[in-house]
């Protein structure tokens, strides 16, 4: 991994995280507890500042910024599939945000909500708690049932395994 120092900011990992070698950790970047980011990701808190909570996941190729003397909060338990970016947003606890996905700037990601692949949420939006958006404008698509509480908390048990297993047994191939 690759993490950078800017203007007296550094980035803050937990020593439980893992990070992978590809990936850019650049300034004001805290990352918590048992967390995974992937390989390509990019956390720029170079203006601003990024906070990944526990157990969380982010996904190779994830770029996550935020805007001068602002914040990204990433809640616990979250997942950020391949690809998305997150532009000064809060995600809340044990949201979903589906691959290639665009989170803008002030918006908001309601606890338990999903966002469906390829979706983009605009500037301002609040996507509830417990609903799915999807589209590009993103629109409500449904509720969240137990049964996405259940595949989504199995898969962000894999992530959290797979840190553990990176961080115990990893070994770079020449």
């Amino acid at each position: 991994m690759s993490l950078y120092e800017i203007d007296g900011k550094k980035p803050v990992i937990d020593s439980s995280s893992w990070v992978a070698p590809s990936a850019d950790l650049i300034g004001n970047v805290i990352i918590g507890k048992n967390c995974y980011v992937g390989w390509g990701a990019v956390l720029r808190g170079d203006y601003g500042t990024i906070v990944v909570g526990d157990g969380s996941a982010i996904e190779e190729n994830v770029t996550i910024h935020a805007r001068p003397g602002d914040y990204t909060r990433i809640g616990r338990d979250v997942t950020i599939g391949h690809n998305a970016m997150i532009h000064n947003a809060t995600i809340c606890d044990y949201a979903v945000i589906g691959m290639n996905s665009t989170i803008t700037d002030f918006t908001t990601i309601g606890e338990w909500a999903i966002i469906g692949e390829h979706s983009l949420i605009k500037r301002n939006m609040s996507v509830p708690a417990g609903k799915i958006f999807a589209g590009v404008p993103a629109a409500e698509k449904g509720d969240v049932l137990e049964k996405h509480k259940v595949e989504w908390n199995a898969a962000k048990k894999i992530y959290q395994n797979l840190a553990m297993r990176y961080r115990e047994s990893m070994v770079k191939l020449d």
